[in-house]
C-alpha cells in the first residue's frame, strides 16, 4: 500500500524554524516528484515547494522564497522540508504529495495523485 506520512509540525514562535519530513512505504520515492502544500483555515490549498525526482527542479512561490528550502534523501525514502524564518500567516496544515515524474516538479496539487494526511504548523507567540 503506497503512503506518504508527514512528520515534524508543531508550534513555534515567529521567526523560528521547523523541518517537516514526508517519508513514504509501499513504494520508492526516486521516481516521483514531491510537492508540499498547505492549506489554512478557510483558504485553498496552495503549494509552497516542490522538487523533482532528479533533484535538479525545485520551486518556491515568493511568498516562502528565500526561507523553505526543500531537499530529498532517496535512501531514506524521505523528502524534507525547511521552514526558517517563520511568519504568522505560514500557520497551516502542511501536506506532501508524490507523482511519478523524473525531470521536472509539479505546481497545481491536481496533478498530484499520492497524499499525507498532513501536519499542523501553528506560527504564534
Amino acid at each position: 500500500q503506497l503512503q506518504l506520512v508527514e512528520s515534524g509540525g508543531g508550534l513555534v514562535q515567529p521567526g523560528g524554524s521547523l523541518r517537516l519530513s514526508c517519508a513514504a512505504s509501499g513504494f520508492t520515492l526516486d521516481y516521483y516528484a514531491i510537492g508540499w502544500f498547505r492549506q489554512a483555515p478557510g483558504k485553498k490549498r496552495e503549494g509552497v515547494s516542490c522538487i523533482s525526482a532528479n533533484s535538479r527542479n525545485t520551486y518556491y512561490p515568493d511568498s516562502v522564497k528565500g526561507r523553505f528550502t526543500i531537499s530529498r534523501d532517496n535512501g531514506k525514502n524521505t523528502v524534507y522540508l525547511q521552514m526558517n524564518s517563520l511568519k504568522p500567516e505560514d500557520t497551516a496544515v502542511y501536506f506532501c504529495a508524490a507523482e511519478p515524474l523524473k525531470d521536472r516538479c509539479l505546481t497545481d496539487s491536481y496533478d498530484y495523485e499520492y497524499w499525507g494526511q498532513g501536519t499542523q504548523v501553528t506560527v504564534s507567540s
